[in-house]
């Protein structure tokens, strides 16, 4: 009988155990899980930049042809859109963004500017640095989204200087 007794206490010791860790589990998941939808939720609010092209190509372009192109973008968020900087990858690339909020379904233009008095490729950038939120560091500081535009292309040779050469003047012994 004694030994029915212990094979008992055995067995609910063990089950108590395995309660224990099966209702632990379940809580972790569930806190994990509210945590999850409570950042989703604070990235969910607020705004949100869409460009209808994230690239624009020039192609083949002429030595000192039209250097402007534009990138449209749409705020499909809920909160005001703010621009607070926009940065060519290099001082030949030279972007005009909005200096004024963006209302929530708005629509904005960023031109970029492109020195077309080089000749060769183009493949340069401009970062673009918002307000989006799109997380939190590891202080629990929002993350903020920089959205980055691309421009491509390839510029032309330069044109024959067409610089006179001046032949006058003494002669020389050779």
């Amino acid at each position: 009988m004694l030994k029915i007794f212990q094979s008992i206490k055995k067995m609910y010791f063990y089950k108590k155990q395995n309660m224990k860790k099966l209702i632990l589990s379940l809580v972790l998941i569930f806190g994990t899980s509210v945590l999850i939808n409570s950042l989703n939720a604070q990235i969910e609010k607020g705004p949100k930049i869409e460009f209808s092209k994230e690239v624009h190509d020039y192609g083949s372009i002429k030595y000192g042809g039209e250097p402007n192109c534009t990138f449209e973008f749409k705020n499909i968020g809920n909160e005001p859109l703010i621009i607070s900087n926009a940065k060519g990858s290099c001082g030949c690339t030279v972007p005009d963004w909005p200096k004024e909020p963006i209302a929530p379904g708005a629509t904005g233009v960023i031109k970029v500017r492109y020195d077309t008095n080089r000749p060769g490729p183009i493949n340069k950038s401009v970062t673009i640095s918002t307000n989006v939120v799109i997380g939190k560091d590891d202080q629990g500081n929002p993350t903020y989204y920089d959205a980055v535009i691309r421009i491509k292309g390839e510029v032309g040779p330069a044109p024959e200087s067409g610089t006179p050469v001046n032949n006058t003047g003494a002669p020389t012994n050779n």
